[in-house]
């Protein structure tokens, strides 16, 4: 299909042997961990990655939203998790799904079981827990914890599946070893909350867990049934900095082209903005003198090494400046900051090995 000199720019590069490699490491590091894996298919949206997930033997997918969960099931995947938190409005929707496949839903609040249950369908229910995160899910500690679960255990019309969680504070971790202290507390608040759980008499057949960084780092999963990383597919700059991977092991890059560079200006312009990039400032934003929005590589090889003299330092909606003078037509390889963001803006993969597109796969993007 011709190199990557000759693509269009801005253009979503996704280069394959990376790809595959990083989904073989983390098949093999779940299967020493002793849990099933269930990616979450948020990062990359398309079903070429997800067949080759399936492949690995996953136990299912994760989607974050219901568009995903409807266009996956029509390519053939059967047993998925929607983790969000139940969207009300959107019952109907998934109850039609949900009688053609195994849909698991997410809830954290009573007025949630009592729209499921008046919906008369015996839907797959996981309880959301908070496990240090604060963003959704029930406070392990109260009362609705063993309320909520013992209600949807009880349930004559509810399938109960277990508790879930999602350690998203292990993006703010500021070493390895609180990275790995997020991800056993992670593991211990689902385990304790179990145990409470089943010393009154409440079966709780399944615990998910799920994190990229929770997972490089994680030294046990006792107790756990299954995780839901994501990210692990491509990684980005975030997940290098974090020390989830090497610069060389992230996957997807952009490609964009100096569109402008003045006479004695110290800047230039390329066509890759914010809704190419995003604007995800990544951990980097706690250090001003290496900030970026995106990083560059210093070759269309993306072999591994990063330029130091130019990085993206600033977004607006379609262009990006790059803090060094390069010559107009230049192109360039740019590491994103946060690849789930970036691959939400493009229709479609250039899939590369080294200069050589090969293929192209369509990104499911949609609500």
């Amino acid at each position: 299909m011709g190199s990557i000199e000759q693509l269009a720019t801005p253009a979503l590069l996704l280069d394959l042997d990376r790809l595959e490699a990083n989904l073989a490491r983390m098949a093999r590091r779940t299967a020493d961990l002793g849990v099933a894996l269930r990616p979450h298919i948020k990062t990359h949206k398309c079903v070429e990655v997800a067949e080759r997930q399936r492949a690995l033997g996953i136990c299912g997918i994760t989607v974050s939203t219901l568009y995903e969960a409807q266009r996956f099931a029509e390519h053939g995947f059967d047993d998925i998790t929607w983790a969000f938190p139940l969207i009300l409005n959107r019952l109907d929707q998934a109850r039609s799904l949900a009688q053609r496949i195994a849909l698991r839903l997410v809830v954290d609040s009573h007025a949630a079981v009592e729209a499921l249950e008046a919906a008369r369908h015996p839907f797959h229910v996981w309880l959301k827990v908070d496990c240090g995160y604060h963003r959704a899910g029930v406070d392990p500690l109260s009362a609705d914890a063993i309320e909520i679960a013992a209600r949807l255990k009880r349930s004559d019309r509810l399938i109960f599946d277990g508790l879930l969680t999602h350690s998203g504070h292990a993006y703010h971790g500021r070493s390895r070893s609180e990275i790995r202290s997020i991800a056993e507390q992670e593991r211990s608040v689902l385990v304790e909350l179990a145990e409470k759980l089943r010393g009154q008499g409440l079966e709780v057949p399944a615990l998910s867990v799920g994190s990229t960084p929770a997972l490089a780092q994680v030294e046990r999963l006792d107790g756990i049934s299954e995780a839901r990383p994501g990210n692990y597919a491509f990684y980005d700059y975030t997940q290098v900095a974090l020390g989830s991977c090497q610069v060389q092991d992230c996957a997807v890059t952009v490609l964009a082209s100096v569109v402008s560079c003045q006479p004695g200006a110290r800047h230039c312009v390329v066509d890759a903005g914010a809704l190419a990039l995003s604007k995800d400032t990544g951990p980097e934003l706690t250090s001003p003198t290496s900030a970026s929005m995106g990083r560059i590589f210093r070759d269309l090889c993306a072999a591994g090494e990063l330029r130091e003299d130019a990085r993206l330092v600033g977004l607006s909606q379609e262009h990006g400046i790059v803090d060094a003078p390069l010559p107009v037509g230049t192109k360039v390889r740019i590491l994103p900051n946060h690849s789930c963001l970036t691959v939400a803006h493009f229709d479609h993969y250039e899939v590369v090995r080294s200069h050589q597109v090969i293929a192209r796969w369509k990104i499911w993007r949609g609500r």
